[in-house]
C-alpha cells in the first residue's frame, strides 16, 4: 500500500517560523488574549498547527468511511466501525473550525492542510500524519467485498496512528485547554479503535 510520506513538509516548518515570528510572545509562540477575551482564546503555534492539520485529516477519514459504507459485501463489523469514525470525527471538525474562527484564523478547505501547502518530507512540527495518497483512496474505492473490508482496516490503522502521533504532540506542546482536551480524546479513542481494527484484521 502506497502512503504519503510520513513526515510533514518543510513548508510547514516555514509556516511555524512565520507564526512564531508574528505572535505576541516571541519566546513561546503564544497568542495572548486581550482583557475581553476568554482563556480559551489563548493558543500557540502547536495548537494552531494541530487544528490546521487535523481538520483535513478527519475529513479524509470521513471520506474513507463513506466509501466503505456505500459498498455491498463489506463485513458488518467494518461497516459499524466506519460509521463510528464518521459519527465521531464530523462534530470534531466543526469544533476545530469554530476555534479557528474564534482565533481569527482563516481556513482554506481547498488546500491540503488549510494553509495551501502540500505534505512533503523532513523534520517538522508534527510527526507522521498517516494521510492516504490519491492512489490509496482509488484502491479503496475500487475494492469490493472482503478486499474492501481488509483494505479499509489497513489504511485506517495507518491513518489513526498518524492522528495519535499528532495528538500526542499537541497534548505535550499545546497551550489551549480545548485543543489539549481534544488531542487527548483523539489519543484515547483512536488508540482503542486501532486495537479493534487490528483484531478484526485477524478475523477476516
Amino acid at each position: 500500500m502506497n502512503k504519503l510520506p510520513m513526515m510533514l513538509g518543510t513548508s510547514a516548518l516555514a509556516l511555524t517560523v512565520a507564526l512564531t515570528g508574528c505572535s505576541t510572545n516571541s519566546d513561546s509562540g503564544s497568542r495572548t488574549p486581550s482583557v475581553s477575551e476568554s482563556p480559551a482564546a489563548t493558543f500557540n503555534v502547536v495548537d494552531e498547527m494541530f487544528v490546521m492539520m487535523m481538520i483535513p485529516h478527519h475529513e479524509q477519514a470521513i471520506e474513507m468511511a463513506d466509501i466503505v459504507l456505500a459498498k455491498d459485501g463489506v463485513d458488518p463489523r467494518v461497516s459499524e466501525l466506519a460509521a463510528q469514525v464518521k459519527a465521531a470525527q464530523g462534530p470534531e471538525i466543526e469544533r476545530m473550525l469554530g476555534w479557528l474562527e474564534d482565533w481569527g484564523i482563516a481556513y482554506d478547505p481547498d488546500s491540503s492542510d488549510g494553509h495551501g501547502m502540500d505534505h512533503g518530507s523532513g523534520d517538522d512540527l508534527m510527526p507522521g500524519d498517516g494521510m492516504m495518497s490519491a492512489e490509496d483512496m482509488t484502491a479503496l474505492q475500487d475494492a469490493t467485498g472482503a478486499e474492501a473490508s481488509r483494505l479499509f482496516l489497513e489504511q485506517m490503522i495507518v491513518h489513526h496512528e498518524g492522528a495519535v502521533d499528532m495528538a500526542r504532540m499537541a497534548s505535550s506542546g499545546g497551550k489551549n485547554p480545548d485543543v489539549i482536551g481534544l488531542a487527548q480524546q483523539v489519543v484515547d479513542d483512536q488508540t482503542a479503535e486501532i486495537a479493534t481494527m487490528k483484531d478484526l484484521l485477524t478475523q477476516l
